[in-house]
C-alpha cells in the first residue's frame, strides 16, 4: 500500500516537473514585442519606446534614472509628475496622449522635415494653436519660428518639447487654450517655420502689449511687431 502511494506521489511530482519546465521554456521562446512597433507603456514594458520615454523625460527634468528601457517604478513617478504639469490625467501610463504631449507621437522621423517626428509637428501646432490661434498666418509662423528660436540659446531646453513645456514660457499651455487641437492652418505654419520662415527676424520671445504687465518683457528690444505680438530678442 505504501508503495503504491510513495509510486503515486513520484509519478505526480515527475508531471508538475515537466509542466513547469515546459512552461518555462514556452516564456523563453515567447516572441518579444518588437521594438519599432509603439506600444502602451507602463509598468513592466521593455524597449525602445519605454527608453525614448525615459530620454525625453529626462530632458525636461522629469526623470534622473537611468535610461535603461525598463518601466519600473521611477519611470512611472516621472511619468505621473509630467502628466500633472501638463493638466492631463495622472495615471502613469504613457498611452496615445502622453506620447503626443512629449513629442513621442508614432510616426518616426522625416527627412524631409529635417528631422522633425509628426509628433513634434504635431505638437508645435497644437502650440501655435494655442498661442495665436487669432492672428493672421504670417503672425502663426512667427509664434512657431519663436520656439524654434529657442532651442539652440543657452537661457532655454534644448528640445522643442523642453521649450513648450518649460515652466513658466507659455500660459496657454496651462489654461484651458492648451484644449485647442491644432488645425489645418497651425500646422502648416509650424511646417514653414520648421521649414525655415521666421517672421519674427530672430526673435526668442513674444508678447501681447495688452495683456502683459510683466517689466522684463515689456524692457526687450522689439524686432518687429506682427497683429497683436510683439517679438523681440
Amino acid at each position: 500500500m505504501h508503495k503504491t502511494i510513495q509510486r503515486r506521489l513520484l509519478s505526480f511530482c515527475l508531471a508538475l516537473s515537466l509542466f513547469l519546465c515546459g512552461g518555462a521554456a514556452l516564456r523563453a521562446h515567447a516572441p518579444a514585442q518588437p521594438e519599432g512597433i509603439p506600444a502602451l507603456s507602463q509598468v513592466g514594458s521593455r524597449g525602445q519606446e519605454v527608453r525614448a520615454i525615459q530620454q525625453k523625460l529626462k530632458s525636461l527634468g522629469f526623470y534622473g534614472g537611468s535610461v535603461d528601457g525598463v518601466f519600473g517604478a521611477r519611470t512611472k513617478k516621472a511619468v505621473v509628475a509630467f502628466q500633472k504639469s501638463v493638466g492631463i490625467t495622472a495615471d502613469g501610463i504613457a498611452g496615445p496622449k502622453t506620447l503626443l504631449y512629449l513629442g513621442l507621437e508614432s510616426g518616426g522621423s522625416s527627412a524631409a522635415n529635417g528631422g522633425y517626428s509628426s509628433s513634434d509637428i504635431t505638437l508645435l501646432a497644437k502650440l501655435i494653436a494655442a498661442e495665436a490661434r487669432g492672428e493672421s498666418y504670417t503672425g502663426q509662423v512667427a509664434v512657431g519660428a519663436v520656439v524654434l528660436n529657442r532651442g539652440p540659446h543657452p537661457s532655454f531646453p534644448n528640445t522643442d518639447s523642453g521649450v513648450i513645456y518649460q515652466k513658466g514660457a507659455f500660459s496657454a499651455v496651462t489654461d484651458s487654450n492648451w484644449g485647442v487641437s491644432p488645425t489645418a492652418t497651425s500646422r502648416k505654419a509650424a511646417q514653414d517655420a520648421i521649414n525655415g520662415w521666421d517672421p519674427s527676424g530672430g526673435a526668442i520671445y513674444y508678447y501681447n502689449p495688452a495683456k502683459t504687465t510683466n517689466a522684463y518683457m515689456l524692457s526687450r528690444p522689439v524686432i518687429v511687431t506682427i497683429g497683436n505680438h510683439r517679438f523681440c530678442s
